[in-house]
């Protein structure tokens, strides 16, 4: 019983529910385990003891944090103060002196409208008038304007407390009613000009392209965060090696304006040679993207620009970017620096190092400069190109723009776990609980947040990961965003079987979000797939954040588990066909998804067993669409098939509409395939055609399978401008 109660008090489950009618108990051993990268000693029942009655014994006169909506009442933690206490608040510090971005009065319900409308309030708010002071608020209270301010409490008998308070709007911004636009990974988009990889540039081409042509209101992307440097650099866009900052990988070299200023070309023109013959190979001799050759070549150009000097106005620009990232850019850099010279496992470096505060890291620091430079101008640049292709998307009319994408981890040997040691919990993994998907569950090798020193920090954290990620997003895409709520952590070395759920302040968070989004003006897009815990859609639904609902697996479960009719969708959702971990809508239609599985060993069951499921409920899906009339062409026609899936997606009331690239040109292979390592080649895949040709930009753009299949997105009486015709 004791350490059952010290682990509720610490957001620790003892036990869990895979479904409704089942409970299965944690070990004590991993709950201990837990405990322990808590910093709470659990170990033997004299420490569980010692450790309750000191944490009992911290009873606070306010939680850490608090939490204050537009609109809304009070929170107790407000409103259950003792008679006679009184408030005052510490406003929110703005860079560079007056108020916060974005901060106004707490008035009506927020930031509610299309997105990139929200602004600083104005004190009017939504509904047209200030909030009336709340009869049960304690003296001293008046509402502070948005923001993360400083909460300091004194009762009668003089005793005081302080906490984070973070008011925010009600809901973040929201999406058109309608909105269509494409999903894709963003180095897998190889045009013409790429050196190897889809870049930036392509990116902002597409967004144009798509915005014109098509009237798409976005286009979403894999996280561009930096990835985890080795032989091979990892290629998962999942596993970054940090998440606050991008990776200047995925630069446009030839768009620098140093570029065009340099003298000596020679080197540079070989190095655009040797780039050029990378792409040949992805394109037309059947080799897979490799990311390491992209950025050594990348690097030497790199290294090249950065000897040019920048003009007055570039320099004073840049000195404003370091100036706003602070030291969260200086220590990444860093990082990259000592990574070249040591390795990029933090933990193999010299002890003196392994401490981004030690003083041999600041004489490293110091010794270090001009490559600590280099990393941080490098930040800048990728800066700079994220911005060139959000405000591409947004002059070619895209309502929203470029969707973010933000994993749920990083590496546990990168940057961010080097430069924040304490907000991570050291010797746990992130992962998933066994389920009726996966018998075994899941380790994902995803050191995860300490929710005590996120609390502890005001979330400064997570506060400046949002932040860098939506300064230059229409919307941001959160994976798995149930983490907001709780995690699945795994103690080293042990399966995954014997992890345990640990809980964060999802008021909190969902409020560092809310504010972050509001500011920024933009959609917050939710990947809730799979098992969820009762409550958090509804959670999240009523902040304005949208859910993730993919087509093949909205089903009547609660009936007679058949396919959901269109009507029946949720309205507040992004509605595609897949996504980058299941198979493209070819692939699924024709079973090759089923065959790829079996030739790789990964079938449960014997393949005719897997065949006739698939089969079944592929056809399923497809009466549907028969049934209402969405499929003329009838059956045996792939293409035609693909856009009836789409039509269906259109008579759904969600208000975005995804459209997975691939999908446009027939290609049939996954992204990724989960459960793989080496025996598929996740990540480094270009776009192809249905027989595993790759496609360019430039021929995915002309596609009349694709102008075909966007057509039945179009609006009525507006259609797409096929290949060589103006666009209407």
């Amino acid at each position: 019983m004791g350490l059952s109660r010290l682990a509720a008090l610490h957001g620790v489950a003892t036990s869990y529910s895979p479904s409704p009618d089942a409970t299965v108990s944690v070990p004590d051993d991993t709950v201990i385990a837990v405990l322990a990268a808590l910093g709470v000693d659990a170990g033997t029942p004299e420490a569980v003891r010692r450790s309750l009655v000191a944490t009992e014994s911290r009873s606070r006169l306010l939680p850490p944090t608090v939490v204050v909506w537009a609109g809304e009442p009070l929170p107790p933690a407000l409103t259950g103060l003792p008679p006679g206490s009184t408030v005052r608040v510490e406003p929110e510090p703005a860079a560079g002196g007056g108020r916060a971005p974005g901060s106004g009065p707490v008035t009506g319900t927020g930031g509610v409208g299309p997105a990139r409308a929200a602004g600083p309030e104005t004190g009017t708010g939504t509904t047209g008038g200030t909030v009336p002071r709340d009869p049960a608020a304690p003296a001293g209270w008046t509402q502070p304007p948005y923001g993360i301010h400083r909460l300091h409490v004194r009762t009668p008998d003089h005793h005081e407390a302080t906490a984070t308070l973070v008011v925010a709007p009600a809901r973040v911004p929201q999406p058109p009613e309608r909105t269509h636009g494409f999903l894709v990974q963003l180095y897998s988009l190889l045009s013409a000009r790429s050196w190897g990889m889809g870049d930036l540039g392509d990116l902002a081409d597409l967004a144009a392209w798509a915005g014109r042509t098509l009237g798409s209101g976005f286009v979403q992307v894999n996280p561009l965060h930096a990835a985890f440097p080795g032989r091979p650099t990892d290629p998962s866009p999942y596993r970054p090696s940090s998440r606050r900052f991008p990776d200047p990988v995925h630069l446009r070299v030839e768009s620098i304006p140093e570029y065009g200023q340099l003298h000596d070309r020679a080197l540079l023109d070989d190095l655009r040679q040797d780039a050029a013959a990378l792409s040949e190979a992805v394109l037309n001799k059947g080799a897979l993207i490799d990311r390491d050759a992209v950025w050594e070549l990348k690097r030497q150009a790199l290294e090249l620009i950065a000897e040019v000097p920048l003009t007055p106005g570039r320099r004073a620009a840049y000195c404003d970017f370091l100036a706003e990232q602070g030291r969260a850019l200086e220590d990444h850099a860093l990082w990259c620096a000592l990574a070249e010279e040591h390795g990029p496992d933090w933990h193999a470096w010299p002890e003196p190092l392994r401490d981004p505060r030690s003083p041999a890291t600041a004489r490293a620091r110091a010794r270090l400069l001009d490559r600590v430079d280099l990393h941080c101008r490098l930040a800048w640049l990728t800066a700079t190109q994220l911005a060139d292709a959000q405000r591409a998307a947004e002059d070619a009319g895209m309502e929203i723009g470029i969707v973010h994408d933000l994993a749920v981890g990083v590496h546990p040997a990168g940057a961010d776990t080097w430069a924040q040691r304490d907000a991570f919990a050291h010797g746990m993994s992130v992962g998933a609980p066994p389920d009726a998907f996966n018998a075994r569950g899941q380790d994902w090798g995803l050191p995860p947040w300490r929710p005590d020193a996120l609390a502890t920090t005001g979330y400064a954290s997570f506060r400046g990961l949002l932040r860098g990620l939506l300064a230059h997003a229409g919307a941001l895409r959160i994976d798995h965003v149930m983490g907001l709520f709780r995690l699945w952590w795994v103690p080293e070395g042990r399966p995954p079987t014997d992890g345990t759920y640990v809980s964060y302040d999802a008021e909190a968070m969902l409020a560092v979000l809310v504010l972050e989004a509001h500011r920024a003006g933009a959609v917050v897009v939710g990947e809730d797939l799979g098992t969820v815990e009762p409550g958090v859609r509804e959670a999240l639904a009523r902040r304005g954040v949208l859910g993730t609902s993919v087509l093949w697996f909205e089903r009547d479960w609660d009936g007679d588990g058949r396919p959901l009719a269109p009507e029946k969708w949720r309205q507040d959702c992004l509605a595609t066909a897949t996504t980058h971990d299941l198979p493209s809508t070819a692939a699924r239609l024709t079973g090759d998804h089923v065959t790829l599985r079996h030739r790789l060993g990964l079938l449960t069951r014997t393949l005719e067993e897997e065949l006739t499921e698939d089969v079944t409920g592929t056809a399923e899906w497809l009466a549907l669409l028969a049934r209402l009339r969405m499929l003329p062409e009838g059956d045996g026609d792939e293409p035609a098939a693909v856009r009836a899936v789409h039509r269906f997606l259109a008579a759904t009331p969600a208000r975005m509409i995804g459209v997975w690239l691939p999908d446009t040109v027939g290609d049939r292979r996954p992204q990724n395939l989960p459960g793989t390592w080496d025996q598929y080649p996740n990540w480094r895949l270009p776009i192809a055609d249905p027989e595993g040709h790759p496609v360019t930009l430039e021929e995915i753009t002309a596609s009349p399978r694709l102008h075909a299949l966007m057509e039945v997105l179009r609006p009525q009486g507006s259609r797409t401008a096929p290949p060589g015709e103006r666009p209407v």
